[in-house]
């Protein structure tokens, strides 16, 4: 498994928590029994309060595989997949 940070960004205009279907539909989307679904394991997510930004740690084998479970979110706006290693790897390999 491979490790990727997931960055979502929309405008305020495009908020799904403004539409309670819409943020129903994507919370439940985040949970991690549709995610095994795509081949994905979720470790964290997080919102930044305000900034319409929505951050993902996620494992999966491939990086398609995360794009894919991304889909309904890259419909509302920017979706940025981010190949990342743990602190530890990095110390082990002696290079970021």
């Amino acid at each position: 498994m491979s490790l990727f940070v997931v960055k979502h960004r929309h405008t305020p205009e495009s908020c799904p928590a403004k539409d309670r279907i819409s943020g129903t539909f994507l919370l439940s989307h985040l949970s991690q029994a549709t995610a095994s679904q795509f081949g994905v394991k979720i470790r964290a997510t997080a919102v930044l309060d305000g900034q319409h930004i929505l951050e993902l740690i996620v494992d999966a084998s491939d990086e398609i595989l995360v794009e894919r479970f991304m889909a309904p979110f890259a419909k509302l706006g920017n979706v940025d997949i981010i190949p990342a290693n743990t602190c530890e790897t990095v110390v082990l390999r002696a290079q970021c």
